[in-house]
């Protein structure tokens, strides 16, 4: 008998069970890497965030970090991809709850406001911020903006099919949420007037009901 006699053939169950447990908790480890890293760009602001910061928010040292990501910019990276799938995902999946009473205006209008004042969307504006003197930080933020505008404009579109059809009308809509909606939450990241808030909402979700009541342009 061979001395090879006793070892199982080579791609065994055996010989692979080992490297998917690897790829496994190698996965692990960057999304808790990932995660922490936007739990630091939100307590700590994208400037303040470093390699070191980011390992101690993981529990891990920062060579075992740097392991999976060799530097900030690797992290940011993963960072801006892992946003970018769990805001859509978030907002798909609040969106395609049955609204009260048929009303789709006041339910795409609280869903987004809700979406803009998580802890996903700070995230995203400290990014957003920091980029506008980081070239190489916008390079990689651009692409995940457009490509964030694009989906949610399609899912919108999927779940509120009665928009279908309304060209400008829907585009004006969506952008005056978007833009009245993201500019609100930014100023109350520093102060919150909740009456002044219902009032302005009550009022876009006027303006919104008019604009689909109005022939398509």
């Amino acid at each position: 008998m061979s001395e090879q006699s006793g070892r199982s053939p080579a791609g065994s169950a055996e010989d692979s069970a080992p490297l998917g447990w690897q790829a496994q908790k190698s996965a692990s480890t960057r999304n808790l890497i990932v995660e922490a890293a936007v739990k630091c760009f939100v307590d700590l602001g994208y400037a303040r965030t470093t390699t070191t910061v980011i390992a101690e928010k993981a529990g891990l040292s920062r060579g075992a970090m740097l392991h999976h990501f060799p530097s900030k910019l690797d992290v940011v990276r993963a960072a801006v991809e892992y946003l970018h799938a769990k805001r859509l995902r978030a907002l798909r999946k609040a969106m395609a709850k049955d609204p009260r009473d048929g009303d789709h205006v006041h339910q795409g209008v609280d869903t987004y406001w809700s979406h803009v004042n998580h802890p996903l969307f700070v995230a995203f504006f400290e990014l957003a911020v920091a980029a506008r003197t980081d070239r190489e930080l916008a390079d990689i933020l651009r692409p995940a903006q457009e490509s964030f505008e694009r989906e949610w404009h399609q899912a919108t579109l999927e779940v509120f099919p009665e928009w279908r059809g309304k060209g400008e009308n829907f585009d004006l809509a969506f952008d005056l949420s978007r833009y009245l909606l993201e500019g609100m939450a930014i100023s109350f990241l520093t102060h919150k007037e909740t009456e002044r808030d219902k009032r302005v909402l009550g009022y876009l979700e006027q303006k919104i009901r008019e604009l689909a009541s109005q022939p398509s342009r």
